[in-house]
C-alpha cells in the first residue's frame, strides 16, 4: 500500500511538472500574419527638360472606395505616397482619388487573391497580386505597376504619373 501511495504521488507530482513545462511553451507569434499587405502608391511627374520622373506632391487628396461607405484617406495635404487595401472578397477594387471638389480621377485594380495556410494558431493569410489596371485621365495621366505583389514591408507596387 505505501508503495501504491508512492507510486500516485509521484506520477501525480510528474504530471503537474509536464503541465506547468507545456503551459510556459512560447505560443507562435502571429504578429506579421495579422498585418494586411497593402498596395503601396506612389505619385510622380515627368521633368520637363530631361523626361526623368521625379516625385510629385499632391496639394490635397481624399481616397474612397468604391460601391463601399469607407472613406480611405479623407484630405490629405502635402502627399506624395499612399497606401491602399485591395479587396479580400473580389477580385477587383475601384479607388475614387477626389482632388478638390469636382475633379476626381479613378483606378480600378485587378488582382488575385490566393490564401495560404500559415499554421494552426495563425489560420490563413491572403496573398493578392495586381494583375491589371484600368483609370480614368482627368488629372492622372499613367500608371505603371512597378511590383505587382502586395506586402506588408512597404514595397512600392504602383508609380502614378500626373
Amino acid at each position: 500500500m505505501k508503495n501504491l501511495f508512492k507510486l500516485l504521488w509521484t506520477g501525480a507530482l510528474a504530471y503537474a511538472l509536464c503541465c506547468a513545462v507545456y503551459a510556459c511553451s512560447e505560443e507562435e507569434d502571429c504578429s506579421m500574419v495579422d498585418n494586411r499587405g497593402m498596395m503601396v502608391c506612389n505619385f510622380f511627374t515627368l521633368d520637363p527638360e530631361t523626361g526623368a520622373p521625379v516625385q510629385a506632391v499632391l496639394d490635397s487628396l481624399t481616397v474612397t472606395a468604391r460601391g463601399t461607405d469607407s472613406v480611405i484617406i479623407n484630405r490629405m495635404a502635402e502627399v506624395s505616397t499612399i497606401t491602399l487595401p485591395l479587396r479580400y472578397t473580389a477580385e477587383s477594387t475601384e479607388f475614387v482619388f477626389r482632388y478638390t471638389a469636382h475633379l476626381t480621377d479613378t483606378l480600378v485594380i485587378r488582382h488575385t487573391n490566393t490564401p495560404y495556410f500559415v499554421s494552426m494558431d495563425c489560420g490563413y493569410q491572403m496573398r493578392q497580386s495586381i494583375t491589371e489596371e484600368r483609370h480614368t485621365q482627368r488629372y492622372l495621366d499613367s500608371v505603371y505597376v512597378s511590383h505587382p505583389e502586395t506586402s506588408i514591408n512597404g514595397t512600392e507596387n504602383i508609380q502614378l504619373f500626373y
